[in-house]
């Protein structure tokens, strides 16, 4: 693997900025926070302070009204003080991220790697997929941020050995289910913007969603999506082509309530597009059936 700069913590004190230069790598964006680290740190030592002064006032205010009983009253009150605030190592901060979250920069450079590697999969960098990745990212954050991300890529990480599951085990960790399903979403469309999915991009992006734990049933209903067959809109539905038809109807009704744009208000423009696509690749599988069985 490649290597990082490693940063002590005096420079970090001295010079916080010298953290920026870094938090670009993919080990950065991988495990990263340092700079959340450093805040942890230099915050610490503060927030026990204010609690110390918080008990000395408190102290002083008490024992000048009413002696040695205010002196204890104040003690005890600013112990409360300091249980409410946080104490020990886990103050609570402003700008504490916590396990579940992913900061926007680094959800998009992550993405792109994951898009770099099925692009390079089977050796032949396609000139349609890249347009694909960029009218994607442009329609999705606005060309200014997207080419931010771009710029950032191709600086630091494009020519570094890409781990695909080290990026997939921190966004596992990161973000919701229905967000890892619209990344393998995105993930298919890049490998058929050249009209054709090859055996090697379809490995790695099934490498891809195990990493990201996805459900193999649902990685087959997307794939269904990209992939022509006499099945095909069973398996956009999540049901065998011998289902009945009441169970048809109630995958139907599952999947499009689940895909439904009306519950994905609260979602990045990005994840919404794939979503959005899905939701209407499920109602063409219904009526395809529909037709069929006649019902």
């Amino acid at each position: 693997m490649y290597k990082d700069t490693e940063l002590t913590l005096p420079e970090l004190i001295s010079n916080p900025y010298k953290l920026i230069g870094t938090v670009y790598s993919v080990e950065k964006l991988v495990y990263s926070s340092i700079l959340t680290k450093w805040l942890k740190i230099v915050s610490l030592p503060f927030k026990k302070l204010q609690i110390l002064m918080f008990k000395i006032i408190l102290a002083l205010l008490g024992v000048t009204f009413y002696r040695f009983p205010g002196l204890i009253l104040g003690l005890i009150i600013g112990t409360l003080l300091d249980n409410m605030m946080g104490s020990g190592n886990s103050p609570k901060m402003v700008f504490n991220t916590g396990r579940n979250d992913v900061s926007p920069g680094d959800f998009e450079l992550n993405l792109l790697s994951l898009a770099s590697i099925v692009i390079k999969a089977d050796g032949n960098v396609s000139q349609q997929e890249l347009d694909y990745v960029r009218s994607y990212f442009v329609q999705a954050y606005g060309k200014e941020r997207a080419n931010a991300t771009f710029r950032t890529f191709n600086e630091v990480i494009k020519n570094r050995e890409i781990s695909a599951q080290r990026i997939c085990s921190y966004l596992q960790a990161r973000t919701r289910y229905e967000v890892r399903l619209q990344i393998l979403h995105f993930l298919f469309s890049i490998a058929k913007a050249d009209g054709n999915v090859s055996e090697q991009e379809l490995y790695k992006i099934a490498e891809i969603a195990r990493y990201l734990n996805l459900n193999p049933r649902e990685f087959e209903s997307i794939k269904a999506m990209f992939f022509k067959s006499a099945d095909d809109a069973y398996k956009i539905l999540e049901v065998d082509k011998s289902a009945s038809e009441a169970d048809v109807k109630k995958a139907y009704r599952s999947m499009a309530k689940k895909y439904h744009p009306d519950k994905l208000q609260h979602m990045d423009e990005a994840y919404r597009k794939g979503a959005e696509e899905k939701f209407r690749k499920v109602q063409e599988a219904y009526e395809k059936i529909q037709k069929e069985r006649g019902f």
